[in-house]
């Protein structure tokens, strides 16, 4: 599959991904500092999985909407100018909260704006991050980058509750606002420094914005293989993304409302993911994608069945550990086929559409599961939905795409016939 930009040389491709990485390593560490925080801060002041579930659908719900615009920008512009763009918003955005709050508007509703309006900065963000990573790395070390950068992200999702409730519970939320808008700064300037060429088809490009936007839904809707992926993660998302939600008002019902308790619960589930991360980048670097993919599907279900039953607080906590672990088995490979799969002047249309499942599927989850969890009670939804993400993913592996999907991991099919069978798949239809 040909690309529409030179591969750099190896130490310039290093440079650029490193910087890359590291600029929006430093972003993402203040936005996941603010997403607990405010999470936490609604959980303990309303109590109510209702409030919680409208803080799920106000901090994803734009960014699912924005996404399918987002992606097409992403292969119609420059892509560096615009992941500064979406930064440089979100920072004013958590900034003006941060005022806000500090003259003693502390209203729920201007909190839900605010996440609102960060939201629809990750909506361009998130899809042309994504569509940038292949241009910078060769292919042949794409899943170790992903597993990388999923690592890293681990680690601060371990960083990232452990400096929200230190700040939170000895300051108050308004400081955490600050964290997120001096290191979105600093992602900017490091960003400035990094080299991300124009796609070729960018500066050829004579379709309209509307004709892009049907071209990515076809592609995906053409290719049997990627149309699995993407049905899979979305199922997987909501059965399980959703209730994870709930996880903190679970634990504030039953053992207390401390911030240390959904620290804790946090550091947990961040350990997990970074162990796994560093498994997905190191030994399992060179296993099928797909049978990490069908392996943390069945874990994800398991072990929401699990969180669903035991009585025990250290139990709780161990199942959000291994729960975590699933995550980059599941999102690495994913994300990596993804781009293997498809032409990088397309990426950015594409990777619009799975941030639009991952960013609708959680509060589209949440208006469903909210009131579940109301009223059946949170251990409830943890097992009804652990039932079920079994159960659908032993139907996945069991229709045409999955077993074709499951003969190619048993072959040993390369990354790059992955990629080779996605195109015969399209010249067949």
């Amino acid at each position: 599959m040909s690309t529409a930009a030179t591969t750099p040389a190896t130490t310039a491709w290093k440079r650029n991904t490193g910087l890359f990485i590291g600029g929006q390593t430093i972003s993402l560490f203040g936005s996941m500092v603010v997403q607990y925080a405010v999470m936490w801060y609604v959980t303990l002041q309303t109590g109510s999985a209702i409030a919680v579930a409208l803080y799920a659908v106000c901090a994803f719900l734009p960014q699912g909407v924005v996404s399918i615009f987002g992606g097409v920008f992403a292969d119609r512009v420059n892509r560096k100018a615009l992941i500064v763009a979406a930064d440089t918003s979100t920072a004013l955005a958590t900034l003006g909260l941060a005022v806000l709050m500090m003259n003693g508007v502390t209203d729920l509703w201007v909190i839900l704006l605010a996440c609102a309006v960060r939201s629809v900065g990750a909506g361009f963000q998130q899809p042309t991050v994504q569509a940038v990573i292949p241009q910078l790395v060769p292919q042949e070390h794409l899943l170790r980058v992903n597993g990388l950068f999923q690592t890293i992200q681990s680690g601060l999702a371990l960083l990232g509750p452990a400096v929200a409730g230190a700040v939170f519970g000895a300051f108050g939320i308004v400081p955490v606002f600050f964290i997120d808008v001096v290191t979105a700064l600093i992602g900017v300037g490091v960003l400035l420094a990094v080299t991300v060429p124009t796609l070729q088809a960018v500066s050829d490009r004579t379709t309209g914005f509307r004709e892009d936007l049907v071209e990515g839904a076809r592609f995906i809707w053409r290719h049997g293989f990627i149309r699995w992926l993407m049905v899979l993660f979305a199922v997987i998302i909501v059965l399980t993304g959703s209730p994870s939600f709930v996880t903190p008002l679970l634990i504030a019902q039953e053992w207390g409302r401390d911030v240390w308790l959904l620290t804790l619960l946090e550091l947990a589930f961040s350990i997990g993911m970074l162990l796994g991360g560093v498994a997905v980048s190191t030994v399992l670097a060179k296993r099928s994608r797909i049978r990490m993919i069908v392996l943390s599907s069945f874990g994800f279900g398991v072990f929401s069945l699990g969180l669903g039953l035991v009585p025990a607080l250290w139990a709780f906590y161990a199942l959000m550990f291994a729960f975590g672990a699933m995550v980059p088995l599941f999102s690495a490979p994913f994300m990596t086929l993804i781009q293997e799969a498809v032409p990088p002047e397309k990426q950015g249309r594409v990777f619009s559409y799975v941030t639009i499942v991952m960013a609708l599927a959680f509060p589209l989850g949440m208006v469903a599961f909210g009131p579940i969890a109301e009223g059946a009670g949170v251990r409830a939804l943890l097992v009804g939905t652990g039932v079920l993400a079994i159960a659908v993913t032993g139907i996945a592996i069991l229709l045409p795409s999955g077993r074709s999907a499951m003969r190619a991991a048993a072959a040993g099919a390369t990354p790059a016939r992955t990629a080779e069978r996605v195109e015969e798949e399209a010249d067949a239809g």
